[in-house]
């Protein structure tokens, strides 16, 4: 998941604030859906804008390929970790109001983004992106559940799904040809008319809600969280600059073990008021479906990372094309969920969460094996067909699988969770592969310190000129060879399903 596809669960979100106010007019009601289509748009939005103009900045900002992870995973660190404290909020604080600061957040981020002067400005203005993000997304489903009485309901998710659909297929094109015909900057300024639409619709029509029953932030469970995923992620991002054995590289990788293991230890001792209550697990199929989250969002978010990098550098892609060439995944994922979730209904989860992944693993290992040289009809095209389709047939029944796990009563933060696994998939594979490019880059040039490896792989990652043929080959080696392990988390991802998700389940969803 880096922005090209939501996570499984978002819709789920609302399943947590039934209450909605019968009083309201029609007209309100859906024009306070509009608030919410448009401020959650800006979050998937921007995610696949960002990654068909990674090279740009790149190369604008002269950054190396470690530096320009950043640029993704400071956004999703922060998403990750914080959107379930931004659902809390909004419950506790009011939703609207949690929405209105979100998408002022964002915004004002996404402009310090466009003017950034270097790249740690930049990053940091990510970060910020993201807690506006962790704080929009949730309050905007939230809002709906309290707007819209049980029948209307799910309708309302069905149009904010298909909108987001359509976003998600518009995301990597829109993107690419901003960068081709004005400027990497000029994608975050797309942010800025649709948060002063969401903002003005949410002022006027939406209305405020909370739950008197809310419990207090969990502050220590997210500053612990927050912390040991950075710490992780900044040792893996730092392997190929100075490589794994370097004091930094191993204190980072502990300090981030231990403060992972202190979360586990503070949500157990928080108990019910834990933003992730680990009692949850206690359900074999929560469990599963969260593994496979993690397995099946772990392969995505890095293939799609590395991808756009593939295509503009090897297939002499543009970024308009490159953008384009990613159509028929978005399409098929957004459009072909509700008809598998009519599947679903019928066979039940199981068969649909063993067949969707292994689908996906399909797509994925003819990446590791197409010429991105090739007329993209016949290379690319039948890889995200399959990528598509695999993704269309493993959300629905993924979605259905952890809300009934968790029951009724935690299917708001049963959802959060997932949502948050599946953030937290992508930032790992985006910094775990990428150390694995780097070492597979470095063994296929002769001669060449770590150091200077990167420098070279910088070049041609960016799409400088100046690369020889020599580490464009060894880019080209690299780049298939990463591709089979998202092949295989996908693989390994439909061995959870069949193996792990209950056999009774398809007997109740049938």
């Amino acid at each position: 998941m880096v922005g090209f596809t939501r996570p499984p669960c978002d819709a789920g979100v609302i399943e947590a604030t039934p209450a909605f106010d019968a009083a309201l007019s029609q007209r309100r009601k859906w024009l306070t859906l509009a608030a919410a289509i448009v401020g959650s748009s800006m979050a998937l939005l921007d995610g696949s804008v960002v990654n068909i103009a990674l090279p740009a900045i790149q190369r604008a900002l002269h950054a190396d390929g470690a530096a320009t992870q950043w640029i993704v995973n400071a956004y999703l660190l922060v998403l990750g970790a914080l959107v379930l404290i931004g659902g809390s909020s909004g419950d506790l604080y009011g939703r609207r109001r949690i929405f209105v600061l979100g998408v002022v957040v964002f915004t004002t981020a996404s402009v310090a983004c466009a003017l950034s002067p270097n790249l740690a400005v930049l990053i940091i203005s990510r970060a910020v992106q993201g807690l506006g993000a962790a704080l929009l997304t949730p309050a905007s489903l939230a809002m709906l559940g309290a707007t819209f009485e049980e029948p209307q309901r799910n309708h309302a998710i069905g149009i904010w799904a298909g909108a987001g659909a359509l976003m998600m297929a518009a995301g990597p094109l829109l993107g690419g040809w901003f960068v081709d015909q004005l400027s990497w900057r000029a994608i975050f300024l797309i942010n800025v008319p649709l948060a002063i639409a969401a903002a003005g619709l949410a002022l006027r029509f939406g209305c405020e809600s909370s739950d008197p029953r809310a419990k207090q932030l969990d502050w220590s469970g997210a500053t612990s969280v927050a912390i040991g995923l950075t710490a992780i992620t900044w040792g893996l991002s730092t392997i190929p600059a100075v490589g794994f054995r370097d004091k930094a590289v191993l204190a980072a990788l502990g300090v981030g073990t231990a403060f992972l293991m202190s979360f586990v230890m503070i949500e157990a001792h928080l108990q019910e008021r834990a933003m992730m209550p680990l009692s949850l697990y206690r359900s074999r199929n929560f469990s599963a479906a969260n593994a496979l989250t993690l397995l099946l969002y772990f392969a995505l978010g890095g293939a799609l990372y590395y991808l756009p990098f593939g295509l503009i550098r090897l297939g002499g892609y543009s970024a308009t094309q490159a953008g384009a060439a990613l159509l028929p995944f978005a399409l098929i994922m957004g459009f072909g969920a509700s008809f598998a979730g009519t599947i679903a209904d019928r066979f039940g989860p199981r068969v649909l969460l063993t067949a969707g992944p292994i689908v996906a693993a399909c797509g994925l290992a003819m990446l590791a094996l197409v010429d991105l040289r090739q007329p993209y009809w016949i290379g690319v095209f039948p890889c995200m067909l399959l990528l598509g389709a695999g993704m269309a047939i493993t959300v629905p029944p993924l979605t259905s699988t952890v809300m009934g796990a968790a029951g009724q009563a935690h299917a708001g933060i049963a959802s959060g969770v997932n949502n948050a696994i599946a953030r937290v998939a992508g930032v790992l594979a985006v910094a775990a592969l990428g150390a694995v490019f780097f070492a597979d880059f470095l063994h296929n040039l002769t001669g060449t310190t770590p150091a200077q490896a990167n420098e070279v792989l910088s070049v041609v990652m960016s799409g400088q000129p100046g690369a020889n043929a020599e580490a464009i080959a060894a880019f080209e080696r690299a780049l298939h060879a990463i591709m089979l392990v998202p092949a295989s988390c996908a693989a390994l991802a439909g061995l959870a399903g069949c193996v792990w998700i209950e056999p009774s389940s398809v007997r109740a969803s049938s």
